[in-house]
């Protein structure tokens, strides 16, 4: 970097971003003509429904659609993330306090931080982690701790209660990306009490709360009674409606914190494209059936892959949520560390997989498979990993 030009303090403790590293990598074997199997980043190969689609095309043709929209969402697409929350976990929101749109909930999660915490303030960060969680707090200036990820709610309120001083604010994010953690209510109903008697804010990252197996529905902590009082709850439109390109997502509940957000978007967007709203409304009022049928094919391409590495002797758990699989490295490659494994799958098996340490500290020893390629593609990467660890 030139002498000239100097970064702020905040970029010199953010670190290198390191799928960013093994994405260059894999694109420099594919102009190589090499065919990479791509189990690295959580981006869907499915498309939007075909209603959601001509939406889109319908409403772009109308010339007033092209201008600056409303920052916090227009008012029909609120009202349908309000009723969503009615219609499937019976939590009633005033969509024009307790709802907000969000340029996905990645942006949103971003600002939120910005707006909630600052200098000498401290802010729970499970780990492993979803990188964001992590390094918006560090940007917003504020100090992140990390405690283990755990389905216990004891447990979760025993390393809170471990820490010098309760944190302002805690992330949590089930069912959990990386390893696919999920939680029942009864979690919720343990540790909302808590966090309300020592009055630590709840950011609630709720990306996969569609994308469930055997029969499983992840509970929102907004059903939890009080849980309005010091939580807000993000979804998206990314994994569910498979809208990720799209970049629609939400924040709801404590009103106050909404209004936080808000107020401080303001400074940064002007909200998202009309169009795009108008077909975030499609999909939310539309068929449901298309939701359980994306989340029963990553179900499918889930035990694919598990059962066909169980032949090669890699034995993986299997999750309840999520489109990821989480699995420590197989036994005879564990000192390799999971950067050099992923790198080593990559160039032997060419299957590019994340590897933990890319989530946190705790994260080593394990890589993360995302579920984004087709059960005959799932099936030609297993062929290739298995054939390299025999």
């Amino acid at each position: 970097m030139s002498s000239r030009i100097i970064p702020s303090t905040r970029m010199q403790q953010l670190p290198y971003y390191l799928f960013g590293k093994l994405n260059a990598e894999k694109q420099q074997l594919r102009e190589l003509g090499k065919d990479i199997i791509d189990f690295g980043m959580g981006n869907s190969d499915m498309p939007a429904s075909r209603e959601v689609v001509e939406k889109t095309h319908e409403v772009i043709e109308d010339d007033k659609s092209h201008r600056y929209s409303r920052a916090t969402g227009i008012p029909h697409l609120l009202r349908a993330a309000s009723d969503h929350y009615k219609e499937r976990y019976g939590v009633e929101l005033d969509p024009e306090k307790e709802v907000i749109a969000t340029i996905g909930s990645k942006e949103g999660l971003s600002h939120l931080a910005l707006a909630l915490l600052g200098p000498g303030e401290l802010c729970a960060v499970p780990e492993p982690y979803f990188p964001v969680h992590m390094w918006s707090v560090v940007i917003a200036g504020a100090e992140p701790v990390n405690i283990p990820v755990t389905d216990k709610a004891d447990q979760l309120i025993e390393s809170l209660e471990k820490l010098d001083s309760a944190p302002k604010a805690i992330f949590l994010n089930y069912p959990h990306n990386p390893t696919g953690t999920t939680v029942g209510p009864e979690f919720f109903e343990e540790t909302v009490p808590y966090f309300r008697e020592k009055n630590i804010i709840v950011i609630h990252d709720f990306a996969y709360k569609d994308i469930t197996f055997g029969g499983f529905q992840a509970p929102s902590i907004l059903q939890t009674e009080g849980a309005k009082e010091i939580a807000v709850e993000f979804f998206t439109m990314s994994k569910s409606y498979n809208m990720a390109g799209w970049r629609c997502g939400f924040c709801l509940g404590n009103a106050e914190i909404v209004h936080l957000l808000s107020r401080i978007k303001s400074f940064f967007d002007y909200g998202m494209f009309t169009p795009i709203q108008v077909a975030a409304i499609t999909a939310l009022r539309g068929d449901q059936a298309n939701v359980d049928e994306i989340a029963a094919k990553y179900e499918r391409r889930r035990d694919v892959l598990i059962e066909g590495l169980a032949r090669s002797g890699w034995q993986i758990p299997k999750n309840r949520g999520a489109m990821f699989v989480w699995t420590p490295l197989p036994e005879k490659y564990r000192d390799m560390g999971s950067l050099k494994f992923a790198e080593w799958l990559l160039e032997e098996a060419e299957v590019l997989v994340s590897p933990g340490i890319g989530f946190g500290p705790a994260g080593e020893g394990y890589v993360r498979m995302s579920l984004v390629e087709n059960t005959h593609r799932i099936r030609q990467a297993v062929r290739q990993i298995n054939r390299v660890l025999k």
